[in-house]
C-alpha cells in the first residue's frame, strides 16, 4: 500500500491563521494531525503548534494504535498547552481541539483520537464508513434527537465546544476508535470545522466520488469554501490521505 497525503490550509478572513496541520511516519507507522486553535489575539495558534508538536513528538516516540497511547498523546498535549498558559498575556486563556489519525500500514489498520469539533471521516468506495463525534453542545442536542446533522451545521450555536485542550480543572474528553481496516482505495480527511461547516458531509462525499485525484478533490473544497465565504470566515485546513495499490502511480509519502 502507498499512502499520498494533499492538505490545504487557508486564513479565511481572519487575522490569524489558527488551524495547523502535521504527519510523522518511519515507514511503517504513519500519524496525522489537525488542530484548530481558539482564544483570539494570536494564542490560538500557539495552543495549535504545541498540540501538534507534543502528539506527533509523542507518538514519534512510541508509534502505535493502542487506545491508551493515543489518549496518553491527546492527554499530554493538553498538560503541554495548559503549561505555557502560565506565561500570561495573549496565551493565558489559549485554546485547541485536535483530530489524530493513525495507522499501521504493515497491519493495515487505522485508528484515530479526538477533542473538539475538528473532524476524521474515512470514505471507502465512495462512501463515509465512519466519522468522529463532536464534542460540541449542537452534537449533543442531534443525539437527543432535538436536530439532524443538517440542522447541527446551519445552528446558531454550532461553535460551542462541551471540550478542547487546554484546561487542567476540567480536563478535556478525549474519544479514541478501535481499530478500523484500511484498504487499498479508502480516503481519509482530517479538517478543521471551517472545512466540513460550509461544505457539509454530502459535499464532501459527493466532490469525493466525481474527483479523479487527491489534488482536484482538495482544490474543489477549496474553491466551494471561497465560494461560499462570509464575512468573519474562518480558517479551514484540510489534510487528505488516500490509500493506493503498490502498482498505482502516486506521488510518494512525505519524510517525517
Amino acid at each position: 500500500m502507498e499512502i499520498e497525503i494533499i492538505t490545504l490550509s487557508r486564513q479565511g478572513s481572519r487575522r490569524y491563521n489558527e488551524d495547523v496541520f502535521g504527519q510523522w511516519n518511519d515507514g511503517r507507522f504513519l500519524a496525522c494531525l489537525v488542530a484548530d486553535g481558539a482564544g483570539g489575539h494570536g494564542g490560538g495558534d500557539v495552543a495549535a503548534a504545541i498540540a501538534r508538536g507534543s502528539v506527533l513528538d509523542g507518538f514519534a516516540a512510541c508509534p502505535g494504535l493502542d487506545a491508551e497511547l493515543l489518549r496518553g498523546l491527546v492527554a499530554r498535549a493538553n498538560f503541554d498547552i495548559v503549561a505555557r498558559q502560565a506565561e500570561g498575556g495573549k496565551l493565558a486563556d489559549m485554546r485547541s481541539t485536535v483530530v489524530l489519525a493513525a495507522i499501521d500500514l504493515h497491519e493495515q489498520l487505522i485508528a484515530w483520537a479526538h477533542s473538539g469539533d475538528s473532524r476524521a471521516y474515512l470514505f471507502r468506495g465512495g462512501a463515509l464508513v465512519a466519522r468522529t463525534t463532536d464534542h460540541s453542545l449542537v452534537q449533543q442536542m442531534v443525539a437527543g434527537g432535538m436536530i439532524d446533522e443538517e440542522g447541527a451545521r446551519l445552528h446558531p450555536q454550532r461553535n460551542m465546544l462541551l471540550s478542547a485542550l487546554g484546561s487542567m480543572e476540567e480536563p478535556p474528553e478525549i474519544t479514541v476508535s478501535a481499530p478500523m481496516p484500511l484498504a487499498e482505495g479508502d480516503v481519509l480527511l482530517l479538517c478543521s470545522d471551517g472545512v466540513w461547516e460550509p461544505l457539509g458531509d454530502e459535499f464532501l462525499r459527493e466532490t469525493l466520488q466525481a474527483s479523479p485525484t487527491p489534488t482536484q478533490w482538495v482544490e474543489q473544497l477549496d474553491a466551494q469554501i471561497r465560494a461560499l465565504a462570509k464575512p468573519g470566515q474562518d480558517n479551514y485546513t484540510a489534510l487528505a490521505l488516500w490509500a493506493h495499490a503498490d502498482d498505482e502511480t502516486t506521488r510518494p509519502m512525505p519524510e517525517s
